[in-house]
């Protein structure tokens, strides 16, 4: 980043010290780093080191995963963002309102498959005329024969 590379080494943290204030692993920042979500400079003997704003892109990404946002989307969102500096307020706003839709639709599926859930035996078989889940109205069995997956928007739909 460049604005990282404009502070001086001593303000900026190790990758120790990420680890320990975010609750994750090294190998997890290092992950991260390599999607692009998060950056570091080099110290003169190749060790890496994050402005303290990567502290807060880490809480966002772990907000964003525990909601079930993929990181692809995190990263696209990211993109929107100045570098350099931390995360407003304002900025986060903007991140979740371009989520909540998605959220909305996820919720809305999950709670149709939570009411519908008991009718379900868990057989795992595509083709039963009577699985609400995976084959409302036997869908499939017009298809043919053999196992089929539906993955449509409206596939909870009866």
């Amino acid at each position: 980043m460049d604005g990282i590379s404009a502070a001086p080494l001593g303000k900026l943290l190790t990758v120790g010290e990420v680890a320990e204030r975010s609750g994750l692993a090294v190998s997890a920042l290092h992950f991260y780093e390599t999607k692009g979500l998060i950056s570091s400079i080099r110290s003169r003997g190749n060790q890496r080191r994050y402005g303290r704003d990567v502290l807060r892109r880490l809480g966002i990404i772990k907000v964003a995963q525990r909601v079930g946002i993929p990181l692809s989307e995190i990263q696209a969102a990211f993109q929107s963002l100045p570098q350099g500096r931390t995360p407003t307020v304002a900025d986060w706003q903007t991140l979740s309102a371009r989520w909540k839709d998605d959220l909305d639709a996820r919720i809305n599926r999950l709670s149709l498959l939570r009411d519908r859930l008991t009718g379900c035996i868990g057989c795992g078989c595509l083709s039963i005329e009577s699985c609400p889940l995976r084959n409302p109205c036997d869908r499939l069995g017009r298809e043919g024969p053999g196992a089929r997956l539906l993955e449509t928007e409206n596939e909870l739909v009866v």
